[in-house]
């Protein structure tokens, strides 16, 4: 598993549990994201719109209007293993659990898929270190 290979070859970005509240992280990092000029795809079951993009119910609706290439997720540990099998039916590239967030058997299952996974880190901090440190260069 590599970071740095996840960020750079990542361009869509579909994050499950995007709240549309600002006060949320969730919001804040896809905002970050957003503005390092990756494509957020906010996933919320309640929301038709969160930062500017249509949100969708699930991985699977999300997956029938664009690829998707990296699954950012701001969900329960428990929660983890059907959306880790979405990810897999749905082609993504990466698992990403946030900060606080780990299944090992769902990363495990997603990377028995070829998936590269990710737990426990905070997309926001993993990225501005990368451009801190030059390993990473700024897409805009």
């Amino acid at each position: 598993m590599s970071v740095l290979s996840i960020l750079k070859n990542s361009q869509t970005i579909a994050v499950v549990g995007l709240s549309p509240n600002p006060e949320r992280a969730s919001y804040r990092i896809s905002k970050y994201m957003q503005a390092q000029g990756y494509r957020i795809v906010p996933i919320h079951p309640a929301a038709s719109e969160v930062l500017g993009e249509k949100a969708y119910p699930t991985l699977t609706a999300a997956a029938q209007a664009m690829a998707i290439d990296l699954v950012n997720v701001f969900r329960r540990s428990e929660d983890i293993p059907p959306i880790a099998d979405e990810a897999v039916a749905i082609g993504a590239k990466a698992l990403w659990l946030q900060l606080g967030i780990e299944n090992d058997a769902a990363c495990a299952h997603a990377a028995s898929h070829g998936l590269e996974t990710v737990q426990d880190l905070c997309l926001k901090v993993e990225h501005a270190q990368l451009l801190r440190t030059g390993k990473l260069s700024a897409r805009h």
